[in-house]
């Protein structure tokens, strides 16, 4: 049997949690959400990468994606941070959908699951 692993936890939630051979991100926010939806999107990826080598895996390793945006409208600019991170190679399964998120200052939150390495 498989063991469950969480890291990086508080009493709401744990930002990687891995388990079988996949790692699960939790949902990850800009910290400086004075800037645009591109740089809050590029804080965001930095978080991934980050979460994602503790996990053991990288993003060429990225099976789904959930971005949620504030305002459909500002996609392209999201789309632009993100076509310079992903690895064009092994992109992952995607959706993007417009939401209320917690705070107006938030303008996208992205969620990822990744396969471990073997």
């Amino acid at each position: 049997m498989s063991t469950i692993k969480r890291q990086k936890s508080n009493a709401r939630l744990s930002g990687v949690v891995t388990y079988n051979g996949i790692a699960y991100l939790a949902g990850l926010t800009a910290d400086n959400l004075t800037v645009a939806i591109k740089g809050q999107t590029e804080q965001i990826l930095r978080k991934i990468d980050e979460l994602l080598t503790l996990a053991g895996t990288d993003k060429s390793r990225l099976l789904s994606t959930t971005i949620y945006i504030s305002d459909m409208r500002l996609k392209q600019q999201m789309d632009e941070a993100w076509l310079a991170w992903i690895d064009p190679q092994n992109t992952p399964a995607r959706a993007c959908v417009e939401a209320r998120l917690g705070a107006p200052e938030i303008l996208v939150e992205i969620m990822v699951v990744a396969s471990q390495r073997e």
